[in-house]
């Protein structure tokens, strides 16, 4: 057996599959709906949603199987997700990725195999759409390409998730999800014993923006900001929009002197693109930045009011 390998964007990956709040979820018809019509279609007795978490492949539907997830190490499918194309295992003993896999010499004794990726809306891949059956088999052009059609409805729905938790203005999650995601990344510090970094920001007298420009310009000075977040922070920090003015960056893996520095570079950013495009207005800014203490900040809500508490310090002393 071949365990399948980890694609090179892999925390960014798993950061995407947590913020779209589907594991560990409730079955949903949905999904279910996809699902039957894929074992339908292809006459086969199993077939799956599966999303392929850190360490293990959780079905977010699952037609003919009793078991909610497998270990990663094991499933076809984290060999699926490597690649942009459907794959077909058309019998798993001739395969030696797959040949002594305890998922084919034993339950559910998987012999046929064949998945398409499923894609986030930010293009990354979080799982599969397969059908599985107990003897090989071959498939044609046609039954790929049915396949690849429901996948893309599976997508669909995925995305609809999204929109739910993420900022419409700005792209970035709102407070709902940010409050998921960060979350998972504190749980995930506090168990590994990795620090943290929370950064609260909220824009100085914005509302004269609004005021004297228009609600259509202050949105386009928060688009702006929001992208500077973007590219001053890295892929793996975790940017939100809590409303309004408010934004909030969760840095896992660092302390507080990098915070510090993206700030500084963040104003130097802000200052750049304003004095550029010479706007008759400027983005001034206060953050507070607290160090993440598992024993003081038992959940997100109360790093959140750390920050929030520092931020304020901050401002009423401009």
């Amino acid at each position: 057996m071949i365990e399948p390998d980890k694609p090179d964007d892999e925390a960014s990956r798993l950061a995407t599959l947590v913020s779209l709040q589907l594991l560990d979820s409730a079955p949903e018809e949905r999904f279910d709906r996809l699902t039957r019509i894929a074992r339908r279609l292809f006459g086969t007795p199993i077939a799956l949603v599966s999303l392929i978490d850190e360490n293990r492949q959780w079905f977010k539907s699952c037609i003919g199987i009793d078991v909610s997830e497998t270990s990663r190490a094991v499933s076809i499918c984290g060999h699926a997700i490597l690649g942009t194309e459907v794959l077909v295992v058309p019998d798993t003993l001739l395969d030696e990725r797959f040949a002594d896999n305890p998922l084919v010499t034993g339950a559910p004794f998987i012999r046929f195999y064949i998945g398409c990726p499923i894609k986030a809306p930010n293009g990354q891949t979080m799982g599969t759409l397969c059908v599985i059956d107990y003897a090989p088999r071959t498939v044609a052009p046609d039954e790929v390409a049915a396949l690849q059609d429901l996948a893309h409805m599976v997508e669909r729905e995925m995305a609809a998730t999204e929109l739910a938790i993420a900022d419409e203005l700005t792209a970035i999650p709102n407070r709902r999800g940010f409050t998921i995601l960060a979350e998972k990344n504190l749980s995930i510090c506090r168990r590994k014993g990795l620090p943290a970094t929370l950064v609260a920001i909220d824009l100085d007298d914005f509302k004269q923006i609004n005021d004297r420009f228009g609600h259509a310009e202050g949105d386009r000075a928060l688009a702006d900001f929001a992208d500077a977040l973007k590219s001053t922070f890295r892929a793996s920090d975790q940017l939100g929009r809590l409303g309004g003015d408010e934004f909030v960056v969760l840095q896992v893996g660092t302390g507080k002197a990098l915070a510090v520095e993206a700030m500084a570079r963040l104003r130097l950013s802000i200052d750049a693109l304003f004095e550029t495009e010479g706007r008759n207005y400027h983005i001034a800014f206060s953050e507070g930045i607290v160090e993440y203490e598992p024993e003081r900040h038992r959940s997100i809500a109360a790093l959140l009011a750390a920050g929030d508490a520092l931020m304020y310090r901050q401002k009423n002393a401009s």
